[in-house]
């Protein structure tokens, strides 16, 4: 190869590198081979780093540019030594050492025609985000783009990188006008490469948002085009996971970043893996595992030491701490150092960190009796300005002065912040999480009531906590007169958790009882052994031995001071954590007994307050792979008059469930436990998911839920039972019958043919439930939401009034 050739061959190698990494790495090596002048070689060395960089070999870029550099430069070629550096600049951000990478731009920078000085200002964004300087990023891609409008490749990655910053300013629609911009770009020049990155910056812009819903599903879209990249693959799960982290999701935020670290490990990415140690950090200590965070966070402390990265080093410390302080007891040495480090979290810009850590701090100081260190913290974060720490503060140092009207005033006013920022979220699962921010808030409030030994003051607050996180948007708790009188006969038995003990509050027509039950975590085990005793009766022939017995230690738990209080009054209960999973009518108390299971006592007032509209029709669906779905179907005409059969495809149930007053669908169900909202009905053209529900605008007053597990739900805070019964009251329906267990095709049409007998003759749903389930003696169904209330049927003259029960 002649030298003419050999330089151009070498330049065509960097052209392809960002492309086709593959056939540029192989023309780099047959340039080498020729044995070509210093500048080919230099050239050709370039090419090779940038292939390397592209197929995920961080440390094999790195020495190809080394090599670069130093034969330009001992062949006086300071052009072709800083155009190595360009590309250096970027290997060397991701190696870890973003400071270091913002030299070499300066050095190069004097040596680069304009052109290129705008592709440095793209690398140079690049360490900019990597240090925390999202503004200054923004601005050198701003500037790159004007020199790049013909080089799509990098400025599309201008576009990209600037996007990127945005998202961390919170921008979000600039930020989505950029990656949109950027995917655009790409498609249109072939640049697959670059496009699965704009794709896979989506699921963190999404998070960002709030809307975990695409977040997840720009996830798993980008997950398979990035498959080929690992490196880039393991970045795009640490943004997400970042985002996941915000939104109170440690457990799925632990999850891609178990996956991420040892890919980013692989991959030689040290300064997103020092990042990702830090989340995982992060996600450990969240879901209760300080021993790895410890470790984790030791590890992330020394990779941000040696790359210089003190921006991030204080949060590293944070975790460190907050793991010691999980470890063991409390020290006057670790409050020194947890107040030393919130100092340090303020001076490298972390302010919601550092408050975060004085109040824990102020708490330390009280349990070892430092009133003066508690004090002087607390005033310091109370007059901090707005927000929830500032607001416990204040709340806690009120109640330490022994005003307790005042603690309770400044905790209603910091409820009433958390729930405006609630109602900003349509997704009930992310506004679940979002006002966990408000958790510990809500938890001083509740300590202060439960002080006060009065039933209706527990209440009330319990219920205030339950508004915000059910999306009202006020702390407001329902009168307790009118509450009273709707529930007429019947009792509303409200369980409430304190740290870890399990409180009661009984409302009856007389009077008002608290009750401490003890340790949660004993309800919560009896919760889940009764279940797969349950699963075991339905899925075997026969009783599952011991399901009696657990039956009736759960009972004890659970009513064993109340019971006599309770006689065989119907019951309205609202149910808090793992007791939401709990098939209510197995214990021995409630056979025969009325029972209606309510996401609050707010909730269930407002399905009371609707009234009864004679308007839609009934509708039922039959599921596939269903052996008794079908009959179950016709079992719902016959006892229905002018039922409509809709055909089981997910556009036609959806319409239908818009229109109709009472909806039976008999399909398999799945529950989600991890995405509740994932949870679905399987129909012929694919499942039906909670999430599609939520386009439903006019949901059935009520909605049977034949499916197995359609009743289940998960509750991230007291107030919000998120799964597919959970939806359909959230968006309206009055009341839904639905299964915890999985029950037999048999079974359940037996029990649904006596249960609609029963409605059709004008029972009400709880009512025709409770009999169905006593004349079967199968179990496994509770009725949800508002239980009092008889439904348009089709018959006409024999309704059978039975409000006096209204459960």
């Amino acid at each position: 190869m002649i030298p003419d050739d050999a330089l151009a061959a070498a330049e065509h190698a960097v052209d392809l590198s960002g492309t086709a990494p593959a056939r540029a790495r192989a023309l780099a090596h047959s340039v080498l081979a020729s044995d070509p002048r210093c500048e080919a070689v230099a050239v050709a060395h370039r090419a090779l780093a940038v292939a390397a960089r592209e197929l995920g070999d961080l440390p094999l870029a790195e020495e190809h540019l080394d090599r670069a550099v130093s034969v330009a430069l001992s062949a006086g070629l300071p052009h072709r030594a800083a155009q190595a550096r360009l590309s250096l600049v970027h290997v060397r951000t991701e190696l870890g050492h973003p400071r270091q990478a913002l030299t070499i731009a300066d050095s190069a920078e004097p040596h680069l025609t304009p052109v290129e000085v705008a592709r440095l200002g793209v690398h140079r964004a690049v360490a900019l985000t990597r240090l925390g300087r999202y503004a200054e990023a923004v601005g050198h891609c701003d500037r790159a783009a004007d020199f790049l409008g013909d080089d799509v490749r990098f400025l599309a990655g201008a576009v990209l990188n600037r996007g990127l910053a945005r998202v961390f300013l919170g921008e979000f629609e600039a930020a989505e006008a950029d990656l949109t911009r950027c995917a655009k770009l790409a498609r249109e020049a072939g640049l697959d490469h670059v496009l699965t990155l704009a794709e896979g910056n989506l699921p963190f812009l999404a998070a960002r948002r709030g809307d975990l819903s695409a977040a997840f599903t720009a996830y798993h879209r980008a997950e398979s085009s990035l498959s080929g990249y690992p490196e880039r693959l393991a970045t795009m799960r640490c943004d997400l996971a970042e985002a996941l982290i915000a939104a109170h999701l440690p457990g799925e935020a632990r999850a891609l970043l178990d996956l991420a670290v040892p890919e980013l490990t692989a991959a030689g990415a040290n300064v997103a893996l020092a990042e990702a140690r830090l989340l995982l950090a992060r996600a450990e200590l969240r879901t209760g595992d300080p021993h790895r965070a410890r470790q984790s966070a030791e590890r992330a402390a020394a990779d941000l030491a040696a790359q210089g990265r003190t921006v991030l080093a204080p949060l590293a410390a944070e975790i460190l701490l907050r793991a010691r302080l999980m470890l063991g007891p409390p020290t006057a040495e670790l409050l020194a150092e947890m107040l030393s480090c919130a100092g340090a979290l303020d001076a490298a810009g972390h302010p919601q960190a550092s408050r975060a850590l004085r109040f824990t701090g102020a708490e330390v100081a009280l349990r070892l009796g430092d009133r003066p260190a508690a004090d002087e913290q607390l005033a310091r974060l109370a007059s901090s300005g707005p927000g929830v720490v500032s607001r416990q503060a204040a709340a806690v140092r009120r109640a330490l002065a022994g005003d307790r009207r005042g603690a309770f005033a400044v905790v209603r006013a910091g409820l009433v912040e958390v729930g405006a920022e609630a109602m900003a979220f349509s997704d009930p699962m992310v506004r679940a999480h979002a006002v966990r921010a408000g958790e510990s808030l809500a938890g001083f409030g509740l300590a202060l009531a439960l002080r006060t030994g009065r039933g209706r003051t527990l209440l009330a607050w319990a219920e205030r906590w339950r508004a915000v996180v059910g999306g009202t948007g006020q702390p407001v708790a329902p009168d307790l007169e009118e509450l009273r009188a709707a529930l007429g006969e019947a009792a509303l038995v409200e369980f409430v958790r304190h740290a870890a003990e399990l409180v009661v509050v009984v409302v009856t027509p007389d009077r008002v009882m608290l009750r401490r039950l003890g340790p949660f975590a004993a309800v919560a085990e009896a919760t889940v052994r009764i279940r797969y005793a349950l699963r075991r009766t339905h899925l075997l022939d026969g009783e599952a031995p011991g399901l009696a017995g657990e039956a009736a230690l759960l009972e004890r738990l659970l009513f064993g001071p109340l019971r006599g209080r309770l006689g065989d009054r119907p019951l309205v209960i609202v149910p808090t954590g793992t007791l939401h999973t709990l098939p209510w009518p197995v214990l021995p108390m409630n056979a025969g007994r009325p029972v209606t299971v309510a996401s609050g006592a707010a909730a269930w007032l407002a399905g009371h307050r609707m009234r009864a509209v004679r308007g839609g029709g009934i509708v039922a669906v039959a599921g596939p792979g269903l052996r008794c779905a079908a009959a179950e179907a016709d079992m719902v005409g016959g006892c229905h008059p002018g039922t409509e059969r809709v055909t089981a495809l997910r556009a036609e149930v959806m319409a239908a469930l818009e229109r109709a007053e009472v909806a039976h669908l008999a399909a398999h169900g799945m529950f989600s436990s991890r995405s509740p909202l994932l949870s679905s009905i399987a129909l012929d053209d694919g499942p039906l998911m909670a999430y599609d529900l939520l386009r439903l605008r006019t949901p059935p007053r009520l909605v049977v839920l034949s499916a197995c597990e359609a009743g289940m739900a998960h509750a991230p805070a007291d107030g919000a039972p998120l799964g597919l019964a959970g939806t359909f009251l959230s968006l309206g329906s009055q009341c839904v019958v639905a299964s915890l267990v999985p029950v037999r095709d048999e079974e359940t049409l037996t029990l649904m043919t006596v249960f609609h007998e029963l409605l059709a003759a004008g029972h009400p749903p709880a009512q025709a439930l409770t009999a169905a389930g006593g004349k079967t003696g199968v179990a496994g169904f509770v009725c949800f939401g508002y239980g009092a209330q008889p439904v348009a049927t089709g018959r006409e003259g024999s309704a059978t009034q039975l409000d006096q029960d209204p459960t």
